[in-house]
């Protein structure tokens, strides 16, 4: 059962070492769900004396409709590489404890703990509605960043299709898009994606935060494995998809000394680019960080919080453009010049992956808007006459 009690009054600590917190569930990366800012009340599970608070509960991914008519979204911040970006899905099955989404779903009413994990918007009209503002005359076509938010190739993409169908879309008017993902699922498209590199339409960049089976899994427990994320770079390059690894967020204490490895394994898997992002703890991901922090690595936590704060003026954040995605002082210039140096040593510098070609965009004579049932059998002709 869940109570609710007014946000004013002293939380109890929502750390508990030593074996599974009362409050986690299996599969999921938030320990807790605790509410988002605009709230009023608090809410805490709590055992009604039947067992209520079976340990180890699996929650049931829900999945609603989003009402957005619009799916291109607009930035300009000077330290984001892409000015427009589509995302099919508001939050993210994949749970990453440490995803800068999560605060998102808090303006939804929801909260950026395991709800964000479990309640799942989804844009079932989205290609429909990217080939409506492709078509618009004001449209300037610049390169589109696919999961700049939450991943398109998280698990119920499977069965949605959004991202596919988003992808055929692009395909057709020649729309070039940049995908950040790391779900092994982006294979499925692999077909889509190599007709559009022949091109120079399309670019993957493969999340790999770690080579630790465990810390993986605690950390980002329904994304696929750090090999399989290694597996995909390879066999995208075989298809001659440039693909570029991101290792983000670096953590200090917890993956910092991965760094030279993670991109050793994507230079001989074929990367030919990296980057890296420290770790962000705006809004309410602090707490639920904390919390996870505490359980799974309690001999360190304090550690890894003391060096991050070193990173950031002594605080846990620090929004500023130019240092949220890097910090500063001693440690973050430790940290940026390992990156750089392995990035020469292992090649990973060979090219650009924002030039994409933007010269050969144009809205199909015959384009049309389908509203096609999205579970049958997608196909880039599906869309047009």
């Amino acid at each position: 059962m869940e109570q609710t009690t007014d946000q004013s009054s002293e939380k109890q600590d929502a750390i508990v070492t030593g074996h599974l917190h009362p409050n986690a569930h299996r599969g999921r990366g938030a320990i807790t769900n605790r509410v988002g800012r605009f709230e009023t009340f608090e809410r805490e599970r709590t055992d009604d004396g039947w067992g209520s608070l079976d340990e180890g509960e699996r929650l049931q991914t829900e999945v609603a409709p989003d009402p957005s008519r619009s799916v291109i979204s607009r930035n300009n911040s000077p330290d984001i590489p892409f000015e427009l970006s589509f995302n099919p899905y508001k939050g993210c099955e994949h749970g990453c404890i440490y995803c800068f989404a999560r605060p998102t779903h808090a303006y939804l009413g929801h909260s950026p703990g395991v709800d964000f994990e479990r309640l799942i918007y989804v844009k079932d009209d989205a290609a429909e509605l990217l080939g409506k503002e492709l078509s618009k005359k004001s449209y300037q076509c610049k390169v589109i960043a696919f999961g700049a938010n939450t991943d398109p190739y998280q698990p119920i993409e499977r069965e949605q299709l959004v991202t596919r169908q988003a992808l055929e879309v692009c395909e057709a008017f020649n729309q070039p898009v940049g995908i950040i993902t790391k779900g092994y699922l982006v294979m499925r498209d692999a077909d889509i994606l190599q007709r559009m590199a022949q091109k120079n339409l399309v670019s993957v960049a493969v999340s790999v935060t770690t080579l630790d089976r465990k810390l993986a899994r605690a950390m980002e427990p329904r994304a696929s494995t750090p090999m399989k994320r290694l597996d995909a770079v390879r066999q995208l390059t075989e298809l001659g998809v440039p693909v570029s690894v991101l290792m983000a967020p670096v953590i200090p204490a917890l993956n910092d000394h991965e760094i030279e490895r993670v991109l050793g394994l994507a230079a001989r898997a074929g990367a030919v680019s990296c980057s890296y992002v420290l770790l962000r703890l705006p809004g309410e991901i602090r707490d639920l960080w904390v919390e996870w922090l505490h359980l799974h690595y309690p001999d360190r936590a304090n550690r890894v919080m003391k060096i991050l704060k070193s990173m950031r003026g002594g605080r846990d954040y620090d929004a500023r453009w130019g240092k949220r995605m890097r910090g500063e002082g001693v440690f973050a210039q430790l940290i940026a010049d390992r990156f750089s140096l392995a990035r020469k040593r292992y090649g990973l510098n060979k090219r650009s992956l924002r030039h994409l070609d933007v010269s050969l965009f144009s809205v199909p004579s015959d384009f049309y808007h389908s509203g096609s049932d999205k579970k049958a059998s997608t196909n880039q002709m599906d869309l047009f006459d």
